[in-house]
């Protein structure tokens, strides 16, 4: 039986800008941009009593509450903490998979304090984080992938939640619906068609049944319902393709307009790319007209991108393809991809959607 460990930090963007600024705390804050198409990346705890949420509109968050306070995020920040906090797993195992910045599963079956209880070692990466950080983080423990995430956001914020083996199938029969893995505002509603509100209405369906209904997902489902979760902790992601986009506060038309801000982004993937020593041969250019319509145009060359300027020439080359003459342009995107060793025979136009 496998002892596994979710650990997401609070509230992380906008906790790190009230440690680094004082007079932020005890305040409302987003972290993101005020402007009209702005959208908050991350929200405090005081933010997310007036229903501020991230990936909400700025306009939206500001309406909800006017007192709002908007803090331009900084991402090298960020990154530099979560290194540290990274740091911290690996004292415990080196089966730590990071979801993203802010959050990893860890487990500890195994790990080289060789103390047999998952729940003291969340206890003390906790602490150790705050020591090192100032930072707050709730952690979930359980025997799978699956409940140990649930039972991180469980006692939000600063909690450490245990779900025991003997008690996880009536656990999951009490939660909602949307406290599950995958499922959305767009499941859950369709989940509400069929009469399923929680775990114990989702148990009482076939494999079959919510096969049909949700597809693939109905397998995941069927498991999930009974507090099965297969799924290791994967030491390495594997990164498949680096991207970048933005999103513009007055729509451009301009094929020279757009070239600048192509540019720009060109630049933020390549470091990126050296970063990662991630070498691609596909680049793609993604375009969100105005109208919401969104396409993507690509190029795969026969030889890996490892300089800037084939990376910038490829780019520019992408974009003058891409048809201005209806439709302004609302995003921008950039991506590189297909990192494989294998050559191309030849240069292929492809339709895909990185981001």
């Amino acid at each position: 039986m496998r002892k596994i460990i979710h650990i997401d930090m609070d509230a992380f963007y906008a906790s790190v800008e009230q440690r680094d600024n004082e007079d932020l705390r005890g305040k409302p804050v987003a972290v993101g941009y005020s402007e009209a198409r702005g959208v908050v990346a991350a929200a405090s705890y005081e933010a997310r009593k007036y229903g501020v949420r991230s990936a909400m509109p700025s306009l939206t968050a500001k309406h909800k509450c006017p007192s709002l306070v908007f803090v331009s995020p900084r991402f090298d920040v960020y990154h530099a903490i979560s290194r540290q906090i990274r740091d911290i797993f690996y004292e415990y195992t080196d089966l730590v998979e990071p979801l993203s910045l802010d959050e990893a599963f860890l487990d500890v079956t195994k790990n080289h304090k060789n103390n047999p209880s998952a729940t003291l070692i969340a206890r003390e990466i906790k602490q150790k984080i705050y020591d090192a950080t100032q930072l707050r983080a709730s952690a979930g423990v359980s025997i799978n992938k699956f409940l140990a995430k649930i039972a991180s956001d469980y006692k939000k914020p600063d909690g450490l939640f245990v779900i025991h083996p003997e008690e996880a199938e009536k656990f999951v029969e009490g939660l909602k619906i949307e406290q599950f893995f995958g499922v959305g505002k767009v499941t859950s509603r369709k989940m509400h068609e069929y009469g399923i509100y929680t775990g114990s209405d989702l148990k009482r369906r076939s494999e079959q049944e919510l096969v049909r209904l949700f597809g693939k997902a109905g397998h995941l489902f069927y498991r999930n319902a009974r507090g099965i979760d297969e799924r290791e902790v994967e030491a390495e992601r594997i990164i498949k393709s680096i991207s970048n986009e933005t999103t513009f506060l007055k729509d451009k038309a301009e094929l020279t307009l757009l070239t600048v801000e192509l540019y720009h982004l060109a630049k933020e993937v390549m470091e990126r790319v050296e970063k990662e020593h991630f070498y691609g041969r596909t680049v793609t250019v993604k375009v969100k007209y105005a109208d919401f319509k969104i396409i993507t145009r690509s190029k795969t060359l026969p030889f890996k991108i490892t300089s800037f300027d084939l990376f910038w020439n490829t780019a520019r080359e992408i974009m003058k393809q891409v048809d201005l003459s209806n439709q302004p342009v609302r995003l921008l995107g950039l991506g590189i991809s297909n990192a494989a060793d294998e050559p191309e025979q030849k240069y292929t136009q492809l339709e895909l959607d990185l981001f």
